[in-house]
């Protein structure tokens, strides 16, 4: 558990750099939840009130300092299929129920799964957030729907970006670029889209309300696989996020708060009539290298969104989406690990594998779970061959030749049992078998099944067999999972 006293600096630490780098979150939040709401085939309130709700929550409960939640992309395309088939209200009573169940997975620890995530998945899932974030600007950019214009602001933009900082480092140069893009749309009455070309701003605070559905068990049933998806889904790309911030940074924080916190978040924005959402990669490298730091940079990002979509909605709605465009850009550049390309002749093929399949694989579905997935996989397939290679068995016989000693060494699991019973020779007239395995681990039921089989084969042919140097875990799996002592086990194989 953090102290008082550290929590209250992760608040007050940092109050310049995170009010500041707040503003430009907020700023960039509100067409991101416009359109996230437009995937998920809802009104435009319904993404901006859960920024509102995600990043105020997380902020006070989430693990992670300095990380942006709110509506997310990747909550909403899997929230589409149920806002066409049953409605708005079922959204809401999912969101509910997904944060309920990561509440749930934060009490279990669930945390720890992120340790095996490699850090060739981590590379390809920046990699293809950085891609997606620069694809989903391409409508911004499109030559068919957009002026000339357009390609003057964001190159301005740009060039504020970039060269901003090496004026003065103490305002964020994306929030210098937001208000000198709309100053000269507005001065000059340029015919560029804004803001409010994306829909219509709410004009009143959320209030609570209960989803109106049904609370019974058909209810559930639709729901729950809803829930389940956004509820791992969310979480995933979470502590992925979390993983990254940590990097940025280069502190700590708390995986298991962080499941909590996105679950509080969750369950009271389906409250107050907003959609799921989790952690925004884009937004906190946003936030990150605007300065802010502690959690009430998030805080005060889903406060200023809030005040300015409904007291400032007016003058907000005539930002330049060229601004918002420019700044997105940097995001993905800034996103994008560089050194990976280079890295691709010097680091091992199968990691550099792993990478590209994650980056593949997110960028065809659109969805970082399925990218992060098949890069763990991956990851696990190509890990078992490696420790599948460091298996060996070699053996002695004695004087007389009616009795050998195998000495096996290494793992011994599903990978490695062709090679584990590809070393002994059955057909060798013997009178005793020593099986020499402290050398060895046995993990799983595939190598309990294998030890069985080559035991079994050789009493068949009438040697006596012995299994030494079990290590602690090895005998306990043998013990519990082996047949070879058993009765009938003989019958068994010559039935097999």
């Amino acid at each position: 558990m953090i102290s008082i006293d550290a929590y209250r600096g992760q608040w007050f630490d940092n109050v310049r750099g995170d009010l500041l780098s707040g503003l430009v979150v907020a700023l960039a939040l509100i067409p991101e939840a416009i359109a996230f709401s437009i995937i998920a085939g809802v009104d435009p309130k319904v993404g901006l009130y859960a920024s509102f709700s995600i990043a105020v929550i997380t902020a006070i409960a989430g693990g992670r300092p300095g990380m942006i939640s709110a509506a997310t992309a990747a909550t909403a395309v899997l929230m589409v299929t149920l806002v066409k088939d049953h409605g708005l209200q079922y959204l809401l009573a999912a969101t509910v129920l997904a944060g309920l169940l990561q509440i749930g997975m934060g009490v279990l620890k669930l945390g720890f799964v992120m340790r095996y995530v490699s850090k060739s998945v981590m590379t390809g899932f920046v990699n293809a957030l950085a891609i997606l974030i620069f694809i989903a600007q391409l409508p911004e950019l499109d030559p068919r729907t957009v002026t000339w214009l357009t390609y003057v602001l964001v190159a301005a933009g740009l060039a504020i970006i970039y060269l901003f900082p090496l004026v003065t480092s103490a305002i964020p140069s994306p929030l210098v670029t937001i208000i000198i893009l709309t100053i000269v749309t507005l001065a000059f009455g340029l015919d560029v889209r804004n803001v409010g070309d994306m829909g219509e701003l709410p004009d009143a605070f959320p209030v609570f309300l209960i989803p109106d559905i049904p609370f019974n068990l058909e209810t559930l049933k639709i729901i729950f696989p809803y829930s389940v998806a956004v509820a791992v889904v969310g979480l995933l790309e979470s502590l992925m996020t979390q993983n990254i911030v940590d990097d940025l940074t280069d502190t700590s924080s708390d995986r298991n708060q962080e499941c909590i916190g996105q679950g509080l978040a969750n369950t009271a924005t389906g409250f107050i009539g907003g959609m799921a959402g989790c952690a925004m990669i884009g937004q906190s490298i946003i936030n990150v290298k605007s300065g802010g730091r502690g959690r009430l940079s998030c805080f005060a990002a889903g406060v200023i969104l809030l005040f300015l979509i409904v007291v400032m909605g007016d003058l907000v709605s005539r930002i330049p989406m060229a601004a918002l465009v420019a700044i997105m850009i940097m995001v993905s550049i800034g996103t994008f690990s560089w050194s990976s390309i280079q890295q691709l002749r010097t680091h091992p093929k199968s990691s550099s594998i792993v990478m590209l399949a994650t980056v593949v694989a997110t960028i065809y579905t659109h969805n970082l779970a399925y990218g992060v997935l098949t890069g763990v996989l991956l990851s696990g397939i190509f890990f078992a061959g490696k420790i599948a290679q460091l298996f060996r068995v070699s053996s002695t016989i004695s004087a007389d030749g009616r009795e050998r000693v195998y000495r096996v060494e290494g793992q011994l699991f599903y990978a490695s049992v062709e090679d584990f019973m590809a070393a002994f020779d059955f057909r060798e007239a013997l009178d005793k078998v020593i099986i020499d395995v402290s050398g060895a681990h046995i993990w799983d039921i595939s190598s309990v099944q294998a030890l069985d089989m080559a035991v079994l084969k050789f009493r068949r042919d009438g040697a006596e067999v012995e299994i030494i140097g079990l290590n602690e875990a090895s005998e306990t799996i043998v013990d519990r999972l082996a047949t070879h002592d058993k009765p009938g086990a003989m019958d068994d194989l010559i039935a097999h």
